[in-house]
């Protein structure tokens, strides 16, 4: 019997990498619904390809064009918040939550009430409304399976382990673009240059999310919520051949790590197996021998200040994770064009989790609260952005 499958964030690097594994087990898997966000043409490609019972766009404005290009396909279709949440109340088995930002919390808690298997790639879900995410989750009896390297690297290295004899939980970063470079060049980065990933192929705002580590930071506070380990408990390690994505050290001096060559079909391939193993075509499998040498040096937060700006939120608790997150999306916006130079970033998030430190002190009770903090924080970190500018 096939498993029902639907995609949020169909177009994206995470929603392409999961199609392809879609179509190599086609006899396995069926797609329930693609979701995308303004590219009908992307769209309404993959739609004609993978035969969905239903495709969607988050923007509304994109809807018709999205009709003209599905027109005689006979694959129902929509635009707008309405159709993405029927996408996502269609019968499903796994959803494979992959809309970046936090305009993914809406769709994927609207998945997780309906009790589904969510491999879960929209890390913001946790950072933003973590503790309403996992409380929900327990409720309506969802599952969530990790499907960022790291994550699904520490998952799958915990085995039956226990949270309680972990001494220490470690991401690795690959460094990014600036690994090596000097504070003052990389003060003076260009969008183009933060976004030149030397490891992973993914989106603009990701790419510059881990050239500047805070990603790193969001998939600390992730880890946190999912494997329910506190702060002093995680770290991160800068590993530039990305072929540790996690480890773990045991209170008996054991340490357990999850390796894989940096292939994202790897850990989604792993959640929509649902505990068995599937093959990957042209994958390319880990030869040691080859590779020849893992190097690791520790993560500098002098040169990376959101890693420490993210550290800091985790520690605070409460809405400040929210926050950061929400002053982030606008400050890596306003980096891109060209607004705010790169350590403007930092700046502006750390200004934000400052500036509302006093009014949202505990974590927002539902998604609900966590949108109207995101929405609160957006708009004074739009007015903010010019302060930011002569940041260095």
């Amino acid at each position: 019997m096939s498993l029902t499958v639907t995609v949020l964030g169909a177009t994206g690097s995470i929603g392409r990498s999961t199609t392809d594994l879609l179509a190599q087990h086609a006899g396995r898997f069926r797609v329930g619904a693609l979701v995308g966000g303004r590219d009908a043409a992307a769209l309404a490609k993959l739609a004609l390809e993978m035969k969905p019972d239903f495709a969607a766009l988050a923007d509304e404005s994109a809807g018709p064009a999205l009709a003209e290009a599905l027109s005689g396909s006979g694959i129902p279709n929509g635009a707008g918040e309405s159709a993405v949440l029927e996408a996502v109340a269609r019968e499903a088995d796994i959803v494979v939550a992959a809309v970046s930002g936090a305009a993914g919390l809406k769709p994927t808690h609207a998945a997780l009430r309906l009790g589904r298997t969510i491999a879960l790639a929209n890390k913001e879900s946790l950072v933003c409304a973590g503790d309403a995410f996992m409380r929900d989750a327990a409720r309506y009896g969802a599952r969530i399976l990790p499907v960022d390297s790291e994550h699904n690297a520490l998952a799958q290295a915990m085995g039956d382990g226990r949270v309680a004899d972990i001494a220490k939980m470690t991401l690795t970063a690959s460094g990014g673009p600036f690994r090596t470079w000097t504070r003052e060049r990389i003060a003076a980065a260009s969008p183009a240059e933060a976004a030149a990933h030397p490891t992973w192929s993914m989106g603009m705002k990701i790419n510059i999310d881990s050239a500047s580590l805070m990603n790193k930071g969001l998939e600390l506070i992730e880890a946190h919520h999912l494997f329910a380990i506190d702060a002093a408990r995680l770290d991160v390690i800068v590993h530039p051949q990305s072929i540790v994505h996690g480890l773990i050290a045991w209170r008996d001096g054991a340490v357990t790590a999850g390796l894989a060559m940096p292939d994202m079909r790897v850990p989604i391939a792993h959640c929509l197996g649902l505990g068995d193993r599937l093959e990957i075509a042209r994958g390319r499998p880990l030869d040691l021998a080859t590779t020849g040498s893992l190097t690791f040096e520790p993560a500098d937060e002098a040169r990376f200040p959101c890693l420490r700006v993210a550290r800091a939120a985790l520690a605070e608790g409460g809405a400040a994770p929210t926050v950061m997150n929400a002053a982030n999306e606008i400050a890596v916006a306003a980096f891109i064009r060209g607004a705010i130079p790169f350590y403007g970033i930092a700046e502006l998030v750390e200004q934000a989790v400052e500036r509302f430190a006093a009014e949202f002190r505990r974590a927002p009770e539902d998604v609900e609260e966590a949108l109207a903090i995101d929405a609160r924080v957006r708009a004074w970190s739009l007015e903010a952005v010019p302060a930011a500018r002569a940041a260095g």
